[in-house]
C-alpha cells in the first residue's frame, strides 16, 4: 500500500470514529455543528429570531423542479438546505413542497404564472448542453410561502449586471439566507416600525413618492413628516428613518437644526437630493440650462463628511428618454431615445446593502466628493461606468442632442461614486454655534455615534415614473417607456433596512462562498476509488452503527 492510500484509509478510519462519535452523542444531545469553513450552515442570531417569532406553521413551496442542469441541481439543494436549517431553528413547523408550474393543468398553469408574475417571479430560459445537444428549458427561480393568513412569492436568482452565469448562481446561493428569512419576517410581523418622509420644503408630489412609499410599505408604516409642525427634536425619534427625497426650497436653520439633533439623538438619515434644477418641458428646441439650486444642506452634508457638487454626470452606460417623434393621424408617436444624463449604474460596492443588486437608475446625478470628517467613516456604493463624464454647471440639457450619438473619446473621467453611506462619531452642525431661539439648549447634543447617513446626488433615483396611457405612477424601477426594471425599490429597501439594523436580517448579505473548481487530474486518476468510497463506505458505517447498538442494547438488558 502506498502512502497515498495510507493517507486515504487512516483518514477514513478517523472520519468513522468521529462519525460513531457524534452520532452515539446525538442519542442523549441535540446539537448542531458546521465543520465548513464558509459557516455555509450557520444562520444568524437575527435570522434565528425571526424563525422563533413564528406564530403558525409555514408552507414553502419550491418553484425550481424538474429534470435540471448540475448548476440548478445545486442550487436547489443550497434552498432545501437553508429551508431544513430553518426548520431545525423554528418553533413551528415548516413544511417543504416541490411544484414545476409548467406541469399544472393548462387552465390553472396561466392563472398561477400570472399570480408568480405579480410577486417579480417570472421565467427564466435555462440553455444547457445534454448529450451534446444545446437544449432549452422553462424554469422558476424561486418560492412561493404560505402563513396561515398571508402569501408570498421570492424571487431567489438575482445577479450584478456583467456576472457569469456561475457568479450568479454562487451569489444567490449566498444570499439565500437573507432571501428567504426577510420573506419570513415580513409574513409574520404584526406591529412594523416608523419611516418619516419629510415635506414642507417642495418635496416630490404625492405621485411621484408613490414608488418610495409602495417599496418601504412592505417593512414600514410610512408617514409624510412636516416640519413645520415639529415643536422639537423629540417629536421625531419615533421615526426610524427620515427621508429627505427632492426638496426645491432651501432648509432653514430651524429644520437643519431638527435633522442634525436626530442624528445625533441616534436618528438615520436619507438624502436624494438634487443639486442641479432641470426643467425638461424647456428642453425641446434650442433646449434649456440646468443651474445649481441652493437647498440649504450643502453645509449641514458637508460637516457630516461629504459635498455634492454643482455639476452632472453624462454616463455612455445610459438610458432612454421618450421624446415625440412625430404624429400617426391624431395620435402622438413616442419614441425612446439615448440620454447619457439617465446613467444605468451596474458596478457596486462589495456591501450589504448593494450586494447582488442589478442595475440602478440615475437620473441627471451629482458628484460627491467626501471631505474630512473626525470619526466618521464613508463608503462608497454605486458607481458609474469607467465611460463617465462630468459637467459643471452651468449645464446644457436639450433634446435636440440625442439626435447625434455621444463623443465616445470625452468620456474619460472614469467610474464616479453616485451614493455614500457614512457612519461613524458625528459632529453636530451647531456645535460652537448658537441654537436656534425657540429650542431649548439644555437639550442640544454636540454628538452622536448611533446613527447613519446615507446621500445620493440624485433625487430621481426614488422618484415613480408616470404611465401616460393610465396617468398613474408606477413602482420604482418600473419605466413605462421601457421592459427593463432597475432594481431601485431593492436599492432602497435595503439601504433602509440596514440604517435600521445593520447587524439585523441584512448581516446575512456578508456570506461568501468560494467556487472551489474539481481537479480535472485528480477526478480521471481516482475516479474508481472515490467512486468505491461513495458506494461502499456509507454502507459499511450503517452496518458497524447497527451492530454496536445491537450489542450496546443486548448487554444493556441482559443485566436485568
Amino acid at each position: 500500500m502506498n502512502r497515498n492510500n495510507k493517507h486515504i484509509v487512516f483518514g477514513l478510519l478517523a472520519i468513522l470514529l468521529i462519525w460513531m462519535l457524534v452520532a452515539g452523542m446525538g442519542q442523549w444531545w441535540k446539537f448542531r455543528l458546521d465543520l465548513t469553513e464558509e459557516s455555509r450552515y450557520t444562520i444568524g442570531a437575527a435570522t434565528q429570531e425571526v424563525l422563533a417569532n413564528m406564530d403558525s406553521p409555514l408552507e414553502v413551496e419550491v418553484l425550481l423542479n424538474g429534470d435540471l442542469p448540475p448548476g440548478m441541481m445545486r442550487f436547489q439543494k443550497g434552498i432545501t438546505e437553508t429551508l431544513s436549517i430553518f426548520r431545525s431553528y423554528s418553533n413551528e413547523d415548516i413544511n417543504i413542497v416541490y411544484n414545476d408550474p409548467l406541469q399544472m393543468d393548462k387552465s390553472a398553469r396561466e392563472e398561477y404564472i400570472l399570480e408568480l408574475a405579480s410577486y417579480g417571479i417570472n421565467p427564466t430560459n435555462l440553455h444547457s448542453t445534454q448529450n451534446g445537444a444545446q437544449t432549452t428549458k422553462m424554469i422558476f427561480p424561486g418560492i412561493v410561502l404560505r402563513s396561515a393568513d398571508y402569501e408570498l412569492g421570492v424571487l431567489l436568482l438575482k445577479g450584478e449586471k456583467g456576472m457569469g452565469p456561475d457568479e450568479i448562481l454562487n451569489l444567490s446561493i449566498e444570499n439565500l439566507e437573507f432571501e428567504i428569512s426577510q420573506a419570513i419576517k415580513r409574513l409574520y410581523t404584526r406591529d412594523k416600525r416608523a419611516v418619516g418622509v419629510i415635506i414642507g420644503q417642495g418635496e416630490m408630489e404625492e405621485d411621484e413618492g408613490y414608488g418610495m412609499v409602495e417599496a418601504l410599505n412592505e417593512d414600514y408604516e410610512v408617514y409624510k413628516v412636516p416640519f413645520d409642525q415639529a415643536k422639537s427634536v423629540e417629536d421625531l425619534l419615533s421615526f426610524e428613518v427620515l427621508l429627505v427625497a427632492g426638496p426645491k426650497e432651501a432648509y432653514g436653520e430651524r429644520e437643519k437644526y431638527l435633522l442634525d439633533q436626530y442624528l445625533m439623538y441616534g436618528g438615520n438619515l436619507l438624502f436624494f437630493v438634487d443639486q442641479m434644477a432641470v426643467n425638461l418641458e424647456e428642453a425641446g428646441g434650442e433646449g434649456t440650462v440646468a443651474m445649481p439650486f441652493d437647498t440649504g444642506l450643502d453645509d449641514l452634508l458637508f460637516r457630516y463628511g461629504i459635498r455634492i457638487n454643482r455639476d452632472l454626470i453624462q454616463d455612455l452606460n445610459f438610458g432612454y428618454h421618450p421624446v415625440v417623434g412625430g404624429e400617426f393621424g391624431d395620435q402622438s408617436q413616442i419614441i425612446s431615445l439615448p440620454w447619457p444624463f439617465y446613467i444605468q449604474a451596474g458596478k457596486m460596492a462589495d456591501h450589504p446593502i448593494t450586494k447582488g443588486l442589478d442595475q440602478v437608475q440615475f437620473r441627471f446625478a451629482s458628484t460627491l466628493d467626501t471631505v474630512k470628517a473626525d470619526g466618521v467613516s464613508k463608503t462608497p456604493l454605486i458607481f458609474s461606468s469607467n465611460y463617465s463624464k462630468k459637467l459643471s454647471s452651468p449645464v446644457r440639457v436639450a433634446f435636440e442632442d440625442m439626435s447625434s450619438e455621444p463623443d465616445v473619446t470625452s468620456f474619460t473621467t472614469g467610474s464616479l461614486p453616485l451614493v455614500y453611506l457614512l457612519e461613524g462619531n458625528f459632529t453636530s452642525f451647531f456645535k460652537n454655534r448658537f441654537v436656534p431661539q425657540e429650542f431649548d439648549e439644555a437639550a442640544f447634543i454636540p454628538e452622536g455615534n448611533l446613527g447613519r447617513v446615507l446621500v445620493a446626488g440624485d433625487a430621481d433615483i426614488v422618484k415613480s415614473w408616470i404611465d401616460p396611457s393610465e396617468k398613474t405612477p408606477v413602482p420604482l424601477g418600473a419605466n413605462p417607456y421601457s421592459e427593463n426594471v432597475m432594481a431601485n425599490r431593492e436599492f432602497l429597501q435595503h439601504a433602509v433596512n440596514y440604517l435600521v439594523d445593520p447587524d439585523g436580517i441584512m448581516a446575512a448579505k456578508r456570506k461568501e462562498f468560494q467556487i472551489r473548481p474539481l481537479n480535472k487530474v485528480k477526478i480521471s486518476q481516482q475516479k474508481t476509488l472515490w467512486q468505491s468510497i461513495n458506494i461502499f463506505f456509507p454502507v459499511a458505517m450503517i452496518i458497524l452503527l447497527g451492530y454496536l447498538q445491537f450489542v450496546f442494547r443486548k448487554r444493556k438488558y441482559e443485566k436485568h
